[in-house]
């Protein structure tokens, strides 16, 4: 022991080395997946339903987050007393609480779980909450990712032979043509992980199919994406009756018109689900024929059901949101919790934020990606060099000459040589 210590050296290093290589992979298993228990019109009984089910028959790994005592309650129905976790919030945001409560209400069951999230924690949330609460918590706590301007909700939409993406669904209403742009970005990131593609096609949201069609918004937003300097494969505009064409894998719009467009082609879907109801049983003769083509009809209605796809996912942010419909059952949260973790299995966040990178070698990426979340217009941030290009100063000699003011240098121009 007073010695050189040499015995003991090769000793130690050999015990430890195994138990190092363990703690290494240990974080190689998904995190789990953090659900708002207290946000729905159903919750949180259907809520924790829904995410029993998904531990239950997908082995999805969950953190209940809400009022433990409620929670413990619903589980001991189940039996899952001490099989899922639950962290306590004291707080809980109104389904008919806009924005501000995410400022009213900082120890609300939706900011519990971002701050899991932000902890290394919980890989995704779910929540069934009000959309603008929800949105306007994450992007509060979780913030906005490096590069991107303004996030977007991204909804799947029941295409055949495969879904197609559509944002943004309502989480920014007022944008520039270059948001635009961007969110067809984030949805080609999107694609690739929950349809597979490896370069899906995107088509712009406008009254007709010619590029000349539409308001100036549309119109430079077509001239952005038709450039080809960002590695997105536009496939052109797409008129209100390609939703449900399948013609591209992404559509792009601003949140206004995508929301109105959602609910438009729900509110139609519904309808005409009411109409074929009605036909097949108004005689027994049609009674009959439903009754043949039970498992045709009932394969449609799974598949135009919004329960079956989990809702909508708000990308852009530094973690993975899935925000659930308000009136949400059981199966509806069960489909989330799993949309959820697919896409944290998947990295979209980190697809996103390759995606978002490759587009800066566009002739606006100067100021279409800043570094920080500054604004649509690139009068935000003042003029700068890019970063693939930055201003070296050399080891000896004097420094180089300064640049002009910011106003008189070209985008592209290259720096004076150094004398």
């Amino acid at each position: 022991m007073t010695g050189t210590g040499e015995p003991s050296r090769p000793a130690t290093p050999r015990r430890t080395a195994p138990r190092r290589t363990t703690s290494r992979r240990a974080p190689i298993r998904p995190l789990p997946v953090a659900v708002d228990t207290m946000g729905g019109d159903h919750a949180p009984d259907e809520i924790i339903a829904g995410a029993v089910e998904a531990v239950r028959e997908h082995g999805v790994r969950l953190v209940l987050v809400g009022q433990a005592m409620r929670i413990r309650r619903e589980l001991d129905r189940y039996g899952y007393v001490g099989k899922i976790p639950i962290v306590h919030a004291d707080e809980a945001l109104d389904m008919g609480e806009g924005a501000l409560a995410s400022w009213r209400k900082p120890r609300s069951s939706i900011a519990i779980a971002c701050h899991l999230i932000k902890q290394g924690r919980a890989s995704a949330l779910v929540s069934a909450g009000s959309t603008a609460g929800v949105v306007a918590t994450s992007r509060l706590r979780l913030k906005g990712q490096q590069g991107v301007m303004r996030p977007a909700i991204a909804v799947t939409l029941p295409t055949r032979p495969r879904p197609t993406i559509l944002l943004d669904a309502g989480a920014t209403a007022d944008v520039k043509p270059e948001t635009l742009v961007q969110f067809a970005a984030l949805g080609t990131a999107y694609a690739q992980i929950l349809l597979g593609p490896e370069r899906p096609t995107v088509g712009l949201l406008n009254i007709g199919a010619e590029p000349g069609k539409g308001n100036k918004l549309a119109k430079r937003a077509h001239e952005l994406l038709s450039s080809g300097n960002h590695g997105i494969e536009f496939a052109g505009n797409v008129e209100g009756h390609d939703l449900l064409s399948g013609r591209v894998d992404v559509i792009v719009a601003d949140g206004f018109t995508g929301n109105v467009a959602l609910k438009t082609m729900e509110g139609t879907v519904g309808a005409a689900f009411g109409e074929i109801r009605d036909a097949m049983m108004a005689s027994p003769a049609a009674r009959m024929g439903a009754l043949l083509q039970r498992r045709r009809l009932q394969e449609l209605r799974d598949r135009l059901d919004p329960d079956t796809y989990g809702g909508g996912v708000l990308l852009g942010l530094n973690g993975t949101v899935v925000i659930a419909h308000g009136a949400s059952r059981a199966r509806a949260i069960t489909s989330a919790c799993e949309l959820a973790h697919r896409l944290a299995a998947g990295r979209i966040v980190e697809r996103i934020r390759e995606q978002v990178a490759a587009t800066r070698t566009s002739r606006f990426g100067r100021w279409t990606h800043p570094e920080r979340d500054t604004g649509d217009r690139p009068d935000d941030r003042p003029a700068e060099k890019p970063m693939e290009r930055p201003l070296e100063r050399p080891v000896e000699g004097p420094p180089p000459p300064r640049l002009p003011a910011a106003d008189t240098v070209p985008d592209r121009k290259e720096p004076p040589a150094a004398p």
